[in-house]
């Protein structure tokens, strides 16, 4: 026969363990090795026994104590008799009510009023922005079907001139208790009531308008606020937009999930944006006083003689706003991409020969003469 374990070892706790530690062990390890959690695994039950075990031992102050003194050896031979027979299962209820929900009894005080007041749920619906609307915000406008309390009946569910009634099968509580004989002893589990489906209440003539749930369907249009740096599939929540709740309880939330159209030129990364510059060959190579577009509208920036293909700049604070802090922004980056010309006239093309003769070992150019040149290449290629 297999030694039994420690019971400390049982429910992974130290000696040290207050009551509440060991209640709190036992629940755990009861939600995860209990039968009617894992229908069909016969492995659980040993597990399930050997915890249940553990708990009765060290739950009980006197027998505990005993454990604690003597070991397993404290309940051999006739010495108090740890097992299933000598266990308290009005506990079970207390333990199991928190796991179960209302499947096992007991726990009474812990199951939820099915008249108390309960929040609706949400809604979830999207809307499509443009690039600027997304960076910068805007208020927009959207239709969305809801429900709402339905006006012939006062959101009763009953006919105009009825009232729902106190459903006579659970006396209103929308559960029923039952006793069940089972190999753990007998246990009392509460049923929802399938009469009146958990509500407490019966109707038995139903409002024509609503077909007795109390609400109908409605389309409307809500206005939203779109906060300034929204990204492409983030979502706004907007508080109260939702279903209506149940017996006075608050409507639910309307989660719009927002997707923003790409733009013709910018990209985003973020809070920066992204930009590509087209620059003539004269412009890289002698230098230029450029315009660049953004968000903000065009902005002078200086480029350097002989500027690459591929050269990026940083523009500060022309990004996108930071959903936190609007007054923080991303920044800009310009890209520089010089645009090689494709077609040559024939004056273009001799004044690029004797740009390229000045490179020659055997030229002679003087600086004058040189920008001279360029003065003729800048006017050619712009």
């Amino acid at each position: 026969m297999a030694e039994k374990r420690d019971y400390y070892e049982v429910l992974g706790l130290d000696r040290n363990a207050t009551d509440a530690d060991i209640k709190k062990a036992y629940r755990k390890l009861a939600k995860m090795y209990h039968p009617d959690m894992n229908p069909g695994d016969d492995s659980v039950e040993h597990k399930f026994k050997e915890a249940t075990e553990a708990y009765e031992v060290l739950s009980d102050s006197a027998k505990r104590g005993q454990y604690d003194q003597f070991g397993h050896a404290a309940f051999q031979n006739g010495g108090g008799g740890a097992g299933f027979g000598g266990f308290d299962f009005s506990d079970v209820g207390d333990i199991f009510g928190d796991i179960f929900g209302d499947f096992f009894g007991g726990g009474g005080s812990r199951r939820r009023n099915p008249n108390a007041p309960t929040r609706g749920a949400s809604l979830k619906t999207s809307v499509t922005l443009e690039f600027e609307e997304a960076v910068f915000g805007v208020e927009k406008e959207i239709e969305l079907t809801t429900s709402e309390s339905c006006e012939d009946c006062s959101g009763t569910g009953a006919k105009k001139g009825t009232h729902p009634e106190t459903c006579s099968h659970c006396n209103g509580s929308g559960q029923v208790r039952y006793n069940q004989q089972t190999m753990f002893g007998n246990i009392t589990s509460v049923k929802t009531c399938h009469t009146c489906n958990g509500t407490g209440k019966v109707i038995k003539e139903k409002c024509h308008a609503c077909r007795g749930t109390g609400f109908v369907k409605k389309r409307k249009t809500i206005s939203i606020k779109v906060p300034a740096g929204i990204d492409n599939g983030q979502s706004i929540r907007v508080t109260g937009k939702g279903e209506p709740g149940t017996n006075g309880g608050p409507r639910g939330d309307l989660l719009v999930t927002v997707y923003v159209k790409a733009h013709e030129f910018f990209e985003r990364d973020g809070m920066d944006i992204f930009y590509t510059l087209p620059i003539t060959y004269a412009q890289a190579v002698l230098g230029a006083e450029l315009e660049v577009p953004t968000l903000d509208g065009k902005v002078s920036y200086e480029i350097k003689e002989g500027t690459q293909t591929h050269t990026r700049f940083r523009l500060k604070g022309k990004g996108v706003p930071s959903l936190r802090h609007n007054k923080s922004r991303g920044d800009q980056y310009v890209t520089v991409v010089v645009d090689v010309p494709k077609k040559l006239n024939d004056k273009q093309r001799q004044l690029l020969k004797d740009f390229a003769d000045t490179f020659s070992d055997h030229a002679h150019l003087k600086e004058g003469k040189k920008k001279k040149w360029y003065d003729k290449v800048k006017d050619a290629f712009e």
